[in-house]
């Protein structure tokens, strides 16, 4: 493959020797932090998520983020609706906490925005060898160990992080959702959501194109017409960003026909008037609990990335 088509393939990157490389000093970064190859082995690992003895709130290196995202955990229950093939949440130990504690995430949040304002975080062990710029504080995230639109006091979580921000006692920071979709057309998510600016951004899960792969992928009782119906409404009410996780399972790549019905579900979805910012392409990073998953190679995300813009004119990128 030559390096010009390279650069087609993957607009944040460009080609060096036949090999990829970051564009700018901040993808050099994260390519040094976890050290990506373009021969398709996983990268070795950042940093877990840290905790810093927190019980609700934690911070993490994200390359989708593009550097640090300080993250809520919606669901320290650990329950999610979908059983992911390439999830690394072990679901036999139960979480310490059922339900967020609204007085407790507030301090915590506090105190982490501040350790993250001002440059603290370089003092502890695991963040003593990151780049300086990827301790530049990217989002809160609301996430975690489970489906957040499934946290059962949705709408106080949000207005507790919006009200921090509104305090100015930080600079102003992006809020994301990262989301399967599943609940956004609950009234307490909805409620929740309205509380967003144009700023903020919620992330959708969408995996596969035909139900018997989402089956496979997410292993859930739910359809993939109601992810798609609910991503739908949603898109047509504010930009959204999808994000596509194809693994390997057990040594197989996605089959062409897969991405291809995929490929229309984002046809179908634009056609809609769902507003798609971008579709992130990505590939499992961290060990999974089900051994039979592995990280898909760069070569074959970057494919999937160039048939989605091939065939949606959406934007799409590689992580």
């Amino acid at each position: 493959m030559s390096r010009s088509n390279l650069r087609q393939m993957e607009k944040p990157l460009i080609a060096t020797n036949d090999v990829l490389e970051p564009a700018n000093q901040e993808e050099r970064s994260l390519k040094r932090h976890y050290h990506f190859n373009h021969t398709g082995s996983p990268p070795a690992l950042g940093p877990p998520r840290d905790f810093l003895d927190n019980r609700f709130v934690y911070c993490v290196i994200s390359q989708r983020a593009r550097g640090l995202s300080i993250g809520v955990n919606m669901n320290p229950d650990k329950y999610c609706n979908f059983d992911c093939v390439y999830c690394e949440i072990d679901r036999t130990r139960r979480g310490r906490d059922r339900i967020v504690d609204i007085e407790l995430l507030a301090g915590e949040l506090e105190r982490t925005l501040a350790l993250a304002n001002q440059n603290r975080l370089r003092e502890m062990p695991a963040y003593g060898q990151v780049p300086a710029e990827l301790l530049k504080l990217k989002e809160v995230a609301l996430s975690g160990d489970g489906e957040p639109t499934l946290c059962p006091n949705f709408a106080e979580v949000v207005h507790t992080v919006v009200h921090l921000r509104a305090k100015g006692l930080f600079p102003f920071f992006k809020i994301v959702l990262i989301t399967n979709a599943t609940g956004l057309q609950l009234s307490d998510v909805q409620n929740g959501l309205k509380l967003f600016t144009s700023t903020d951004e919620v992330w959708t899960k969408l995996d596969a194109g035909t139900q018997a792969f989402m089956n496979e992928v997410n292993r859930s009782d739910i359809s993939l017409e109601q992810v798609l119906a609910n991503i739908l409404m949603l898109g047509r009410k504010r930009p959204i960003v999808i994000q596509s996780l194809f693994p390997l399972i057990r040594g197989e790549q996605p089959p062409p026909e897969e991405i291809e019905q995929y490929v229309q579900r984002l046809r179908e979805l634009k056609d809609g008037g769902a507003k798609i910012m971008l579709v992130q392409v990505y590939s499992a990073h961290r060990p999974a609990i089900n051994a039979d998953c592995g990280h898909l190679p760069l070569r074959g995300l970057s494919r999937i990335a160039q048939r989605v813009r091939e065939a949606t004119g959406l934007k799409a990128e590689v992580f």
